[in-house]
């Protein structure tokens, strides 16, 4: 997976929307205003973090080397992922699906129509 592949999953799902917030080094995907996955375009490495359940959180970690707690982010709630080769592309668009699906449910119930 590239920065180009990532971008294009992304903006598949419904009421996404992209932009750099935080400067133009970080690309930031939303659902209706909120965030579920945040990547720097000025890592060597393809790096993103993305939103997860605390359980499977702590699972992944230990798991794989290539997940590690969210840089600059709730360590509780976010994991950075490097996509060094090591991940499947099923697992990286996984992690992607499960954290659209949380904060989707995190939304108001009227918010949440139609979008999973």
């Amino acid at each position: 997976m590239d920065i180009e592949s990532l971008r294009s999953y992304c903006l598949e799902k419904k009421e996404v929307e992209e932009g750099f917030p935080f400067g133009e080094t970080t690309l930031v995907f939303k659902v209706k205003g909120k965030i579920f996955l945040l990547s720097s375009l000025d890592s060597p490495v393809l790096q993103f973090n993305v939103k997860c359940d605390p359980e499977k959180a702590i699972e992944w970690r230990e798991k794989f080397s290539a997940i590690q707690p969210g840089y600059h982010m709730n360590k509780k709630l976010w994991n950075t992922v490097t996509v060094d080769g090591s991940l499947s592309i099923r697992m990286l668009k996984e992690m992607i699906d499960d954290s659209y699906e949380l904060v989707v449910r995190s939304l108001p119930k009227k918010m949440q129509e139609g979008l999973l």
